[in-house]
């Protein structure tokens, strides 16, 4: 219980620290730090619209957070997410947009496009790992930057009439509330793809925790000579730990293709949101239910962060106080030490 309430502190008390290193910046910078996290709060449920958008942007960082959680449980560290995710997300698109289906059909038929299309991504690094034990840092790295262009080049020469995007996809694969619900947000891009995140957290959880499949994978992260020693198929674990990974990111980039903008376009740089799940999982402790704790409080700074210049103080703060956060969860071992000695104190 001891090690439980500790690691639920962490978290908690790295959220602290950074929001007030924070405002120590601001002061010291000649901002209001009481002006600039009122206008943070405004921008988050100031209005219902904007409540709305923080749901919209948790979404992602859910899924990439999972993706990331995911191959850390299990031994992994794939930063091949933002590759992954905009695989997804344009697998998902074009089935969105090539097949004009009933929507019990398509809209599941697009989102499994983009999650085998992410899966296919992550295969690549965990066969090579279980293979020739090329690190997984290494190639998914480079994976990145074969998605990016693979998929504009694919968006330009292939999916897309006009050249530089598609175009939306069919209403029956679309992830977008109808108009009746879409009000009850004023009209914020929010969609049923928070439904579909949690549930991904929770077949996270279930697969690690509550199977059999789950236990192996996390023993072979700890020892893959002891897992092999036991009897497991090393190799084999490695490849599926990877796919899964894979697939939860495939996934948020299917939420962004169908639900957020409906479209898929050519980009000149990354999206973001993969690199920003490593920050998620970190935060989150790896749990399922501790990235979706910290998907959302992503999701609010990042959107929080847009209301900031009306405080007279910029939102590229907001990139310094997450930048603080992971800091201070990255030094946990300072953190329990304190813990440590303030229990001894009080005793």
């Amino acid at each position: 219980m001891a090690n439980r309430i500790q690691g639920l502190l962490i978290p908690v008390i790295s959220v602290l620290l950074g929001l007030i290193a924070g405002a120590i910046i601001m002061l010291a910078s000649g901002y209001d730090p009481v002006a600039g996290y009122s206008a943070l709060w405004d921008g988050i449920f100031g209005e219902i619209f904007y409540v709305g958008e923080t749901v919209r942007q948790a979404t992602p960082y859910i899924f990439a957070g999972l993706a990331v959680a995911f191959a850390f449980r299990t031994g992994l560290f794939n930063i091949g997410v933002e590759g992954q995710l905009i695989v997804g997300w344009v697998a998902a698109v074009w089935v969105g947009v090539a097949f004009e289906l009933p929507k019990f059909i398509h809209l599941p038929l697009a989102i499994l496009a983009g999650a085998a299309a992410g899966a296919l991504w992550g295969f690549v690094p965990g066969f090579l790992k279980a293979k020739f034990r090329v690190h997984e840092v290494i190639v998914s790295i480079m994976m990145n930057y074969i998605a990016l262009h693979t998929t504009n080049y694919l968006i330009r020469n292939v999916i897309a009439e006009k050249g530089d995007s598609t175009e939306k996809v069919f209403p029956s694969a679309s992830l977008r509330f109808s108009n009746t619900l879409a009000e009850l947000t004023d009209f914020s891009r929010m969609h049923w793809g928070i439904l579909i995140a949690i549930a991904a957290a929770v077949i996270m959880w279930f697969i690690l925790e509550k199977t059999s499949k789950g236990y192996e994978l996390r023993a072979v992260g700890f020892n893959h000579h002891a897992s092999q020693y036991a009897g497991m198929n090393v190799n084999r674990n490695i490849i599926l730990s990877m796919v899964i990974s894979g697939a939860f990111a495939g996934l948020g980039g299917a939420m962004e293709g169908l639900g957020t903008f409906e479209y898929a376009s050519i980009k000149a740089a990354f999206t973001g949101v993969g690199f920003d799940g490593i920050a998620v999982a970190l935060l989150g402790a790896n749990t399922a239910l501790g990235v979706v704790l910290a998907a959302f409080l992503f999701g609010g700074l990042k959107m929080g962060a847009l209301n900031m210049p009306s405080a007279d103080v910029p939102n590229e703060l907001v990139d310094i106080v997450i930048a603080l956060i992971i800091f201070f969860v990255a030094s946990s071992y300072m953190i329990q030490w304190v813990y440590r000695r303030f229990k001894k104190g009080v005793k």
